[in-house]
């Protein structure tokens, strides 16, 4: 079973964030929700309480086939300035690991300098933080081991996108036609 892990952080866009754990867990895969703070309860950016599955130092990241960062203002500078995390999608990254992130989010990965040579989309005006990257327009983008997605409106394509990568396009496809996509 392909496992993902999501972090969530104070002011993360909860439809960015939990589309995606809905779809990966309608495919069959364990999604892990992931509190980068040392409480499970995470505020999403309107005032939403979700309770993380696990905190940040609970998880074997050794088992996870991804890492998945929802974007969110205040969720994104969340992420950025967490130092564990930062390291944790370095290493991943040299481990072949397949990384996404939607929204404001790209730019965790950017300005690791992660997404170099990549294709490439984010929220607009976040362009700039995706050093090396070709920033194209899409609302999901998939290059390689990476996936963006552009904001909220795109959660659901970038959501089915995570589930392509995991677990083949035939059951993203299967999905999208049963929410009607």
């Amino acid at each position: 079973m392909k496992k993902v892990a999501v972090f969530l952080a104070d002011g993360f866009e909860e439809i960015e964030g939990l589309t995606p754990v809905d779809l990966c867990r309608r495919a069959g895969i364990e999604v892990t929700t992931v509190s980068i703070k040392p409480d499970r309860n995470v505020m999403s950016s309107h005032g939403i309480p979700v309770l993380a599955d696990k905190l940040f130092e609970e998880v074997d990241y050794d088992e996870m086939d991804m890492l998945l960062l929802p974007g969110g203002g205040e969720g994104t500078k969340n992420l950025e300035s967490c130092d564990k995390l930062n390291k944790l999608l370095k290493e991943a990254d040299e481990k072949g690991k397949l990384l996404a992130a939607i929204c404001a989010a790209p730019r965790v990965l950017g300005k690791l300098g992660l997404l170099s040579g990549h294709r490439a989309t984010c929220f607009p005006g976040n362009e700039e933080f995706l050093t090396g990257a070709e920033c194209v327009p899409d609302k999901a983008v998939r290059d390689g081991r990476f996936i963006t997605g552009k904001g909220m409106g795109a959660s659901i394509e970038f959501g089915l996108e995570v589930v392509s990568a995991l677990v083949g396009e035939e059951t993203a496809r299967d999905i999208g036609q049963k929410i009607q996509f």
